[in-house]
């Protein structure tokens, strides 16, 4: 008998396998979920950035832990009906058998799917070499394969977001993980349409997913699904646009004493029955 969460994950593939583009927008907790869910997208992901905003902590670090990660991941799966995917960071751990490991915990979850980067979390040392990155694409597909329930695992490239602007050597990760076993590739920080096609071309016929909110980049969905993008996420986009909002409204009251603030908040009467 099928599960609430083996339809979830089913679900959740099958976005990838369907024709056409998709958004899978990034909550940071179950209220923003619930958010999302109202508008009508058919899947969350959640964001690394957004959970280590909201516990006062900076990105990419390592400074979240993967017990908050997977606790506010049990907060979000349970907040709405939606399958849910999570940006796993690295894996927690440089080895490929953490990696592993972490893949059934997200599953264990109520995950039906998740991320891990290539980005080792270490200033000096941003990306891991080729040959332990795939290492770890593998261990980590494998474990995702090795599950009762579908679980849809994305390999991340990063070098374009950690000072590394060699699509060369990023597209050869991808086709990399790709041959490894990764269901889904993702390199944040392509800017141009011919570096995502590239990236599509490169790894056709398995999907690739491209982060809208990132510095400049202003395609619409129309414009990305035509690159043959097949999934787009916003990264901490939605949780920056929630904290600015917050942090201009409370400058304005401690800088000029007013409080205009409520002039384009939600009403309460609205959120309070979005949340029921």
């Amino acid at each position: 008998m099928a599960t609430p969460h083996s339809e979830k994950a089913l679900t959740f593939k099958a976005l990838h396998e369907r024709s056409g583009i998709f958004v899978i927008p990034n909550p940071w907790d179950a209220g923003s979920a619930k958010l999302l869910a109202s508008l009508g997208f058919e899947a969350l992901a959640t964001t690394s950035a957004g959970l280590a905003f909201s516990l006062g902590k900076p990105d990419g670090a390592g400074r979240v832990t993967r017990e908050e990660t997977l606790k506010n991941v049990h907060d979000i799966v349970a907040a709405t009906p939606l399958p849910v995917a999570a940006d796993l960071e690295n894996g927690y751990g440089d080895a490929p058998e953490t990696c592993a490991d972490t893949i059934v915990q997200a599953a264990q979850a109520g995950l039906a799917g998740g991320s891990i980067e290539d980005a080792t979390g270490r200033p000096g040392d941003p990306i891991y070499p080729f040959e332990l990155a795939v290492e770890r694409v593998r261990a980590a597909a494998h474990a995702a394969h090795s599950l009762d329930t579908p679980f849809t695992f994305t390999a991340r490239a990063e070098n374009l977001i950690y000072g590394r602007p060699d699509l060369k050597d990023t597209i050869r990760r991808l086709v990399a993980y790709a041959e490894a076993g990764a269901d889904v590739l993702f390199a944040p920080g392509l800017k141009t349409r011919e570096e995502i096609e590239s990236v599509v071309k490169a790894v056709a016929p398995k999907p690739v997913n491209v982060v809208m909110g990132l510095g400049k980049l202003a395609f619409t969905l129309g414009e990305l699904a035509e690159m043959g993008v097949k999934r787009v996420s916003l990264g901490s986009s939605l949780a920056r646009a929630a904290y600015g909002g917050f942090f201009q409204a409370a400058e304005e009251i401690r800088n000029n004493g007013r409080f205009t603030l409520a002039t384009d908040a939600m009403a309460y009467a609205r959120f309070n029955e979005l949340m029921k």
